[in-house]
């Protein structure tokens, strides 16, 4: 098939994406669906930069654009792209292109590195088709046969009497893919045990469990099976962090958030995440969100 036949047939797909995510997000915001672990998402203007965490996902874009930022990097993904998250990571997002004639349309599915290493150990060995970066977030082109797929496992929503049959059978299909995309090599390298990546990823998730407690970087090392030296080298490799920093946007972001939902006040919250000093978190607060923890919630209220 020639390449402008090629990008006719992407075009034709993305459309189709779209108007099935469209049937079912008819409004603003987060929309859950009846297929496990698969979320939609419609927004019809452009968004602030927001702090969140991505948790282990493939993110896919029909209409819009939206830029996701790890630490001084930039990830940009549209139609023609796709973003994987294969690791927790603490980020900012923003949507840049979304009207209400053209709204931001995209999806979310959540991935799960015990299913993937099951894949890993049926399929057998997969083709490397390019050496990983090594970062646990990357952007790839779309391609038809992962499109394919999604469309297929959104038009399920259409028959519901189906999803427990098909939706598992589907899912793996596009998960294979990813596994065999040119930036799958981290993907199977986390899912499989015993690999530096994979001890990376349990230090990674002993840091969201315990962001709260001292960080003793020995205590962390000898929790992911690494030497101190080889634990800063590859966590910083996957998160673009040191694992002390990627503690500190934890503790944050989780601030904000009893602040803002909870409605704890400043000391209360800084504490509550491992602070003991109310100076220091206000001052890396503001260094982080921008500024001091009242005027930046007093801003977040105004603008929600």
């Amino acid at each position: 098939m020639s390449a402008a036949a090629i990008e006719t047939s992407l075009e034709a797909q993305r459309r189709e994406l779209a108007k099935l995510i469209a049937q079912i997000a008819r409004e603003d915001g987060i929309h859950e669906s009846a297929i496990a672990d698969l979320v939609l998402f419609r927004a019809s203007e452009p968004s602030p930069i927001t702090h969140c965490l991505y948790r282990p996902a493939l993110c896919v874009m029909a209409q819009g654009q939206k830029v996701v930022r790890l630490e001084e990097e930039c990830f940009v993904y549209d139609p023609l792209h796709y973003l994987v998250a294969s690791v927790t990571l603490p980020v900012t997002g923003e949507v840049t292109q979304a009207s209400n004639a053209a709204p931001y349309l995209s999806l979310r599915l959540d991935l799960d590195p015990l299913e993937l290493g099951e894949l890993i150990s049926s399929a057998g060995p997969i083709a490397v088709t390019k050496r990983s970066s090594g970062r646990g977030l990357h952007v790839d082109r779309m391609d038809q046969p992962l499109l394919d797929a999604l469309i297929r496992l959104l038009r399920l929503l259409d028959t519901p009497r189906d999803i427990p049959m098909l939706a598992p059978l589907i899912r793996r299909e596009i998960l294979y893919r990813l596994l065999c995309s040119p930036q799958g090599q981290l993907l199977r390298d986390i899912a499989t045990a015993d690999s530096q990546a994979h001890r990376v990823n349990r230090a990674i998730e002993w840091l969201n469990l315990n962001y709260h407690k001292p960080l003793r970087i020995d205590d962390l090392a000898r929790e992911a099976n690494l030497s101190t030296s080889t634990l800063h080298h590859r966590f910083k490799a996957v998160t673009a962090m040191s694992p002390l920093q990627y503690q500190k946007q934890l503790r944050l972001q989780e601030a904000r958030r009893l602040m803002l939902c909870e409605h704890l006040d400043v000391s209360s919250a800084g504490y509550r995440v491992g602070y003991e000093s109310p100076s220091q978190f206000s001052r890396e607060y503001s260094r982080l969100f921008g500024a001091p923890p009242i005027r930046d919630l007093a801003r977040l209220r105004e603008t929600g």
